[in-house]
């Protein structure tokens, strides 16, 4: 069997997101353990000229729905501009993707496989393939901004280890 583009975009995008709301989970069961002041993560920043712990959460959630909503009508562009949100709202963005991302189904979803994209900036318009938009722009960022939050977790003392960043593993039989 091969890869589909739903197993390459929507699965990815969920486990993800699994480890995301797991690694989230276990922060806020810390402060309730520890004190570890919540609204103090969400403003946290690994370096001075890092954005902060809410920033890469949005960016996951954005890369990951944000980036299926632009595969379906071919346009991305940078995440709307969004109120402040504490660590609870955090939380529910990572859900609301892993809700929009479960409600795909792979057909609709393979069928965007091979089809134009657009990615606007700044007045800029960066054209590429569905697939070259999702394996090297889309999945690296919701990698990367993965990563920094369970980084920023772990750095303020959160117990976390390389199966939360995992997920749920897509295991055969």
């Amino acid at each position: 069997m091969s890869l589909s583009f739903y197993d390459c975009s929507v699965a990815a995008y969920l486990q993800v997101l699994g480890g995301v709301k797991t690694a989230m989970a276990k922060a806020v069961a810390h402060s309730e353990e520890t004190g570890l002041d919540l609204q103090s993560v969400v403003d946290f920043r690994l370096h001075e000229d890092m954005l902060p712990f809410s920033f890469q959460v949005i960016s996951v959630w954005h890369h990951s729905l944000g980036a299926l909503k632009g595969l379906q009508a071919g346009v991305f562009e940078p995440p709307p501009a969004l109120d402040p949100l504490d660590f609870s709202g955090l939380q529910g963005l990572v859900d609301e993707a892993m809700a929009y991302c479960t409600a795909q189904t792979p057909e609709a979803v393979n069928a965007l496989a091979e089809g134009p994209m657009v990615f606007r900036i700044r007045g800029r318009e960066m054209p590429f393939t569905t697939d070259n938009f999702l394996l090297s722009f889309s999945l690296p960022n919701v990698y990367f901004h993965a990563t920094t939050t369970y980084s920023i977790l772990r750095h303020l003392g959160v117990p976390l280890g390389k199966i939360d960043y995992l997920g749920q593993l897509r295991l055969g039989s």
